[in-house]
């Protein structure tokens, strides 16, 4: 081996002692008073170590999850040898990329060594003489109670457990059997009928549950700026959950912050860096709908034109290469889109306009989606145009599945939502919450500074779209 080749060996061994020692720096700040119990009930020093589990929910963003992922962690290697524990999310995929992260780094920070099976969802944790192993779950559906089939465990910690099938979480927690098992729920609140509230919540006493509300004032690592911004972020029935950390039910408009004398234009000074989308929900007996939407990644959101088709009322029935012709003549010569953002349901036409256009994958969590275009009305980055005459009535007459809210249900009423699906495709798919933070304080610089947008690329540019 050469002189070099070893100095390029050195330097690769050099770069990967960085990375372990960055990976195992986890810098804390003090615990809340809540933050502290979730931390130390458990410990047999505590009053409350007689529970048999622990339940936070709360507002977003008020440190719940932190702080529950630690302890159950070193509760997990102070009182257990060789056992098996539970890390369950919605996903493996959200679990992963919202948790296990930080939960890794923590753990180290404790002196804990971790092997990271990814193939096998499954973390071994070693302190000292103690190995314990940590199984991750996905619960996004009913059949996900398979997986936790024929598992014997100590404990199991449920992230967003109000996310997940009953179904999971009864099997789930009935694969704890070992002595001095617990059980560690966390969750953002949703309608008050929802199972969790009733059979877990509403009985906690019963069950012999410490519950814990977590406000944004019980996470010390938030700023008083940080505070206003998320209050500012949210209105109504999202305001009472994801701010005052209260169950509420679902009805009535759903799009209550829309106000059209704010959020509409008939002419826009729409960025010149700004790229161009479309949204479509396609229909063969339900009205086909397109949106042409514009957005730099940085500012707000603007919708120019809307087109609609209703078969049942005009008594004929389009094909899928009539609504190719209808798209071609929508995008005109404005410059092609970046992308078409289509129901993946729509498979066959999907097909027939990918062969014209760039089809990203759509992401159509309905909920999600619901509350990030909200977010984005609420922050007053959303405008429409107000030729979009079909979009602007839909959003003042979209509604919540009254029925489905009584049976702790969350979903809109299947009416008047063509072009407002096609909003929150868009929306949903591109917008990331980090992004939109970085959105609203984006544009609160450029509004006391009043520099100019500078052109950063070409609208027009035949590329996939960013995901931001």
């Amino acid at each position: 081996m050469t002189i070099q080749e070893l100095q390029i060996q050195a330097q690769k061994i050099d770069e990967a002692r960085k990375r372990r020692s960055k990976l195992a720096s986890f810098h804390f700040k003090p615990f809340s008073h809540k933050q502290k119990q979730v931390m130390t009930w458990w410990h047999d020093a505590s009053a409350a170590n007689y529970y048999d589990g622990i339940i936070a929910d709360g507002a977003i963003r008020s440190g719940k999850s932190m702080s529950m992922f630690l302890s159950f962690g070193l509760w997990a290697m102070t009182c257990f040898n060789n056992e098996n524990f539970l890390l369950c999310g919605k996903t493996i995929g959200s679990l992963r990329r919202n948790q296990i992260q930080s939960f890794v780094s923590m753990m180290q920070s404790q002196g804990c060594r971790i092997r990271n099976l990814k193939t096998e969802n499954l973390l071994i944790i070693t302190q000292g003489n103690v190995t314990n192993f940590f199984y991750l779950f996905g619960a996004k559906d009913e059949g996900s109670q398979d997986l936790v089939q024929g598992i014997t465990a100590a404990g199991a910690l449920f992230d967003e457990v109000a996310l997940m099938p009953e179904s999971f979480v009864n099997q789930a927690t009935g694969r704890c059997s070992k002595d001095g098992r617990h059980l560690w729920f966390n969750c953002n609140p949703g309608n008050p009928l929802h199972w969790f509230n009733v059979g877990w919540i509403q009985r906690a006493a019963e069950k012999e549950f410490l519950y814990l509300r977590f406000g944004l004032n019980d996470n010390p690592d938030l700023s008083e700026k940080t505070k206003q911004r998320y209050r500012a972020m949210y209105q109504g029935q999202f305001y009472r959950r994801f701010i005052r950390g209260e169950w509420s039910i679902s009805d009535g408009v759903i799009y209550d912050m829309f106000n059209p004398d704010i959020h509409t234009y008939d002419e826009a000074d729409i960025p010149r860096s700004a790229a161009r989308y479309i949204a479509i929900d396609p229909g063969v007996r339900n009205p086909c709908g397109f949106l042409d939407i514009y957005w730099d990644g940085e500012g707000a959101v603007y919708v120019e034109d809307e087109y609609y088709y209703d078969s049942q009322k005009t008594g004929r029935r389009k094909t899928d290469i009539e609504y190719l012709d209808d798209l071609h003549k929508f995008v005109g010569t404005k410059g092609r889109p970046y992308g078409v953002f289509i129901d993946p349901e729509a498979a066959g036409f999907k097909e027939v306009v990918h062969r014209h256009y760039v089809t990203p994958a759509v992401d159509k969590d309905v909920l999600d989606g619901i509350n990030l275009v909200s977010n984005l009305f609420n922050l007053n980055l959303l405008m429409i145009n107000r030729r979009c005459v079909m979009l602007i009535k839909e959003l003042t007459s979209y509604i919540w599945d009254e029925k489905a809210a009584q049976r702790g249900e969350e979903q809109p009423a299947k009416i008047n939502d063509h072009l407002v699906d096609c909003l929150r495709y868009f929306c949903k798919t591109l917008i990331i919450p980090v992004r939109l933070e970085l959105m609203m304080e984006d544009s609160t610089k450029r509004r006391q500074k009043q520099k100019p947008i500078m052109i950063t690329r070409s609208p027009y540019a035949p590329r996939m779209p960013r995901r931001y």
